[in-house]
């Protein structure tokens, strides 16, 4: 831990602990990160399946909003993906490697800053910018209240999240064991850390991903940044996994035909069906739900053996 003296870390206590999810399979970590140099503190959850052994060495999946993965019991919405359950099985099943899940809060009210891929933004023309900073959802709240920080996000998880995991878990820590999964904007900022990080990622799991960019506004400018800056930066190669998915059902009903023009990329690309998957999902919604029910499939295709 020597070298990651300047990274505060402490464990919650069992007050706090209360408030956390719960697991039915393996064991969770609770810590707070603090004192990053790119973001406000931020609470981690680390699931380790059971039966973690540090003479193993384990995959490692790092995943975007962990207050709804584990435990539908304190989830605004009392939905959760129920990773551990889902993993799990998986595991014991020998469908996928030894694999452990660093869940990484949102920022709540600031979520939607730090998931917004950054860099897409600078196709789109000053007026348009100032008029995304202005931008207000339906609870009259501000679309990107703090701006735009995705890429201070990913610089922590890159360069002091996953250091820390590395020294503290015995992990695989190269890119084609280490993955990024999201829903929505979770699905963008998965993507966005794919094309920024290709060496540090080796797959993208992107739920119903967000190609609408803001809200439950369709912003034609925004969407097609979007797809200007993945057209750009999609790794070229079949050395990386991408799996997409979306519903049919309320926001998701509106991603098919932004995600038709993605696998037009994806082909462009010459990715081949090993390292590239798109689906639909008839009668999905888009909900924790949703994602829980189908998460067994890109978590299958991620890590397989």
């Amino acid at each position: 831990m020597n070298k990651f003296l300047s990274i505060t870390l402490f464990l919650l206590s069992s007050y706090a602990l209360a408030q956390l999810p719960s697991v039915s399979k393996g064991k969770m970590v609770y810590f707070k990160f603090q004192n990053s140099n790119y973001i406000d503190q931020r609470t981690i959850a680390i699931w380790l399946p059971e039966n973690y052994n540090t003479n193993n060495k384990y995959q490692v999946v790092y995943m975007h909003d962990a207050q709804t993965l584990f435990d539908t019991a304190i989830s605004w919405n009392h939905q959760s993906w129920e990773v551990d359950e889902n993993l799990q099985q998986l595991i014991d099943q020998k469908k996928v490697k030894n694999t452990l899940v660093v869940g990484i809060y949102n920022a709540q009210w600031k979520r939607r800053s730090e998931f917004f891929p950054q860099k897409a933004l600078s196709s789109l023309t000053k007026n348009m910018l100032d008029s995304l900073t202005h931008l207000k959802d339906k609870n009259d709240l501000l679309v990107f209240s703090n701006g735009f920080t995705a890429d201070n996000y990913l610089k922590f998880i890159v360069e002091e999240l996953k250091p820390y995991v590395d020294s503290a878990y015995a992990t695989l820590t190269d890119a084609e064991h280490t993955f990024i999964a999201g829903s929505s904007m979770g699905a963008l900022i998965s993507l966005y850390a794919l094309c920024e990080y290709p060496n540090v990622f080796g797959g993208a799991a992107c739920l119903s991903t967000h190609w609408t960019g803001a809200a439950f506004y369709i912003i034609n400018e925004l969407s097609e940044s979007l797809h200007l800056y993945f057209k750009q930066y999609i790794p070229d190669n079949n050395k990386h996994k991408i799996y997409f998915d979306y519903g049919t059902v309320g926001l998701d009903s509106l991603y098919k035909p932004y995600q038709n023009k993605m696998d037009d990329v994806m082909r462009s690309k010459n990715y081949d069906n090993k390292h590239w998957i798109t689906k639909e999902f008839v009668g999905a919604a888009h909900d924790e739900k949703s994602w829980r029910e189908r998460l067994n499939i890109p978590l299958e295709f991620l890590l397989k053996k």
